[in-house]
C-alpha cells in the first residue's frame, strides 16, 4: 500500500502519521495542520479571517504561544518558543504581520504562522 500522507515540511522524510487535524513528522518532532491554508506564511486567509500555525482562528484578546524561537530584528533579544503571550490584538493595517501583542521584552508585531492558541 502506497504512502498517502505527505512528507514533512521542515525535515522530507515520509515518516509522517496524522493525528486528528494535524500531521506529525515523529523524525523531526514537527507538527502541520492537515488542512492547507492558501500559503504556508500567510496567517491571513482570502476570507480575512487570521489563522495560527495550527489553523484555528484568531481574535483580539485571544492567548498564543510561540512554536519556535524568534530573533528580534535590529536587537539580540529572542523571543522563546512556548512564551505565552496574553491579549494579542488584530491590528487592521498590519501588512505581512497579523498580531500586534506586548510581552516582558517590549510591544511587537508577529506572524500567525509562529503562534499557536493557548
Amino acid at each position: 500500500m502506497p504512502h498517502t500522507l505527505p512528507a514533512c515540511p521542515q525535515c522530507g522524510l515520509e515518516n509522517t502519521y496524522a493525528d486528528g487535524d494535524n500531521f506529525i513528522c515523529p523524525d523531526c518532532a514537527c507538527e502541520w495542520a492537515a488542512v492547507a491554508t492558501t500559503s504556508e506564511d500567510e496567517g491571513a486567509t482570502s476570507d480575512g479571517v487570521v489563522r495560527d500555525a495550527n489553523g484555528n482562528p484568531l481574535a483580539d484578546g485571544d492567548a498564543v504561544i510561540l512554536i519556535k524561537d524568534l530573533k528580534v530584528k535590529g536587537s539580540s533579544t529572542v523571543l522563546k518558543k512556548g512564551t505565552k503571550v496574553k491579549s494579542i490584538r488584530l491590528p487592521q493595517d498590519a501588512g505581512d504581520h497579523e498580531v500586534d501583542c506586548k510581552m516582558d521584552a517590549g510591544s511587537f508585531m508577529l506572524k500567525a504562522c509562529f503562534l499557536k492558541k493557548a
